[in-house]
């Protein structure tokens, strides 16, 4: 077993690969550990995933943006990872100090370094709880955030560890439901459309960690979006959603392995 350092919440297995501290080391994240460095070395030799969490990464922040630019104050981010450059509440401020961030993740290390990160923030907030609870998480949101207003709900790079077993489709219009009109839902997915073999090696390697994969089609991805109205430019890969120059896009945009896709609620 690797050594326990002092941030580590009690209870926190460090021998198990987690999905977000290798989304952590992906992005030069310093809260991981071996297990989490190996698993993503063994990823990176079989699918480009520093590029995938990059343009992840570069999509969640034109996507607050945007919804910050149409006046959504308020933001509710569902597995939203370990803190690092460019937080969700760091982008909304940009546009709005005074906006509310709400952030949700059920690994410990996440929310203790969320908390450490924000003691100084009076209008964002970290919870430690599974998305799959929707009535839970939202209870627990309503007394950060105000459910008469527009919300922006961010699903970003998560739902692919939801396995259909326990049905992301009816997990997700469960937060829809629970938002006011002109709500916002943001989110994105992996896929093995583009690169199925390449993927498929991927999912394999994810299959000893504590939060497998499941990549899902276009299709599947669209259906997730279920009872709001998808904005242009609809769903794309991740670098194709209302990039900020050609760059952002590059040669082979598919090879994100991402969909992303924004839709809002009538």
């Amino acid at each position: 077993m690797v050594d326990r350092v002092s941030w580590v919440p009690d209870g926190v297995n460090v021998d198990v690969p987690s999905s977000a501290r290798i989304y952590d080391y992906l992005l030069g994240g310093g809260h991981n550990f071996e297990a989490d460095r190996t698993t993503a070395e063994a990823l990176i030799r079989v699918l480009p995933v520093r590029a995938m969490a990059r343009l992840n990464r570069s999509y969640l922040r034109r996507a607050v943006l945007e919804l910050a630019g149409l006046g959504i104050r308020q933001f509710l981010d569902l597995g939203s990872g370990i803190p690092t450059v460019g937080n969700v509440h760091e982008v909304a401020h940009e546009v709005a100090a005074d906006s509310k961030v709400v952030y949700v993740d059920f690994e410990p290390v996440a929310i203790t370094h969320a908390e450490l990160m924000l003691s100084d923030e009076p209008n964002v907030t970290a919870l430690l709880a599974d998305l799959r609870e929707p009535e839970k998480v939202v209870a627990q949101a309503r007394e950060h955030l105000d459910f008469t207003q527009p919300i922006g709900l961010l699903v970003v790079g998560v739902l692919q560890f939801i396995p259909d077993s326990d049905d992301p489709w009816g997990v997700l219009s469960r937060y829809v439901e629970s938002l006011p009109p002109g709500s916002y839902l943001a989110l994105s997915h992996f896929t093995a459309d583009s690169m199925p073999a390449a993927m498929a090696a991927g999912a394999e390697i994810f299959a000893k960690t504590a939060e497998p994969i499941t990549p899902r089609t276009k299709e599947q991805v669209g259906n997730m979006l279920a009872g709001t109205e998808i904005i242009e430019p609809g769903i794309v890969f991740t670098p194709e959603w209302r990039p900020e120059s050609p760059e952002d896009i590059g040669d082979e945009p598919s090879k994100a392995n991402l969909y992303a896709a924004v839709g809002r609620k009538p």
